[in-house]
């Protein structure tokens, strides 16, 4: 079987391709598609094929899909760009990927989603039959070009699609954990943020590449204890701000994600099952 990842330089992609690669079984290949030769010299060196040029480019993903049985679409652009990059990147790109896949006999084609797609909370954990609610704390564009993108992929006719939905990802060296007080000193104290360490997005990733009988399925993949503000506080060694504790959380079950369906379906179970875990592992 031949993999093509994109978004591999990316936070995820750059720590879930070598994981491919590591776990290869005989025959397996993995070709990764960048945007220039030196981003994809880090790979090559591990053993995968480079492909070079820009998913948005129709002659790119010709070449780029030559031979391929799988595509891992990692490829994303969120936080901070503007709104225009976010539909061209997340929803424009991700169905041109997935028509061409289509075209080229593709047989399983994994998009890397979002938990922000759900929108406002429950009052429970999230589950993946819960329909897209605008509201909540979003990253402009982002959530709703992803959702667009998930829906247009899944109607796709003969393309093997599986969602796998993102909650907060840090670990391994990922300025995210450190990123994330941007927008955690506006937060109430008791807010709690989803996470998933990279080991367990690859793991989870990699489980929805595998699985037979799967088309069409969406995943949740998420640790098993989301932390509170007051917790982003003490793993970045901070004080919390005496007017921290007069803010108010207008939505606690935003953006809290169940992990029942891939746990039962798939056997998913996290390696770091809250980020206490990974600190107490050195894996952060």
């Amino acid at each position: 079987m031949l993999t093509l990842v994109t978004g591999t330089t990316g936070q995820v992609g750059r720590r879930f391709v070598p994981r491919l690669l590591a776990q290869r079984q005989p025959g397996e290949q993995v070709r990764v598609l960048v945007r220039d030769e030196a981003r994809g010299e880090r790979f090559a060196e591990l053993g995968a094929q480079v492909a070079v040029g820009d998913m948005r480019d129709e002659e790119t993903l010709g070449k780029a899909l030559a031979g391929v049985d799988a595509v891992v679409n990692i490829a994303a652009a969120f936080r901070g760009v503007p709104d225009e990059e976010a539909w061209a990147v997340n929803r424009d790109a991700a169905l041109a990927l997935g028509r061409a896949a289509q075209a080229s006999g593709v047989q399983r084609f994994v998009q890397v989603s979002t938990g922000n797609v759900y929108g406002t909370g429950r009052g429970r954990p999230l589950t993946e039959d819960d329909e897209s609610r605008p509201g909540g704390e979003m990253w402009g564009a982002y959530p709703e070009s992803k959702i667009e993108a998930e829906r247009a992929l899944l109607a796709m006719e003969g393309l093997d699609v599986r969602i796998g939905r993102l909650p907060f990802v840090y670990g391994e060296g990922d300025p995210h954990l450190t990123n994330v007080m941007h927008w955690a000193v506006h937060w109430a104290p008791h807010q709690r943020l989803q996470m998933a360490h990279h080991a367990d997005v690859a793991q989870g990733l990699m489980r929805l590449l595998y699985a037979p009988g799967i088309a069409g399925r969406i995943y949740n993949i998420a640790d098993d204890a989301p932390v509170t503000t007051l917790e982003l506080f003490r793993l970045n060694g901070q004080e919390v701000p005496a007017e921290q504790y007069e803010i108010a959380d207008p939505d606690p079950w935003f953006g809290i994600l169940s992990n029942q369906r891939i746990r039962r379906e798939l056997g998913f179970r996290p390696i770091y099952p809250s980020v206490w875990t990974a600190l107490d592992a050195g894996a952060l």
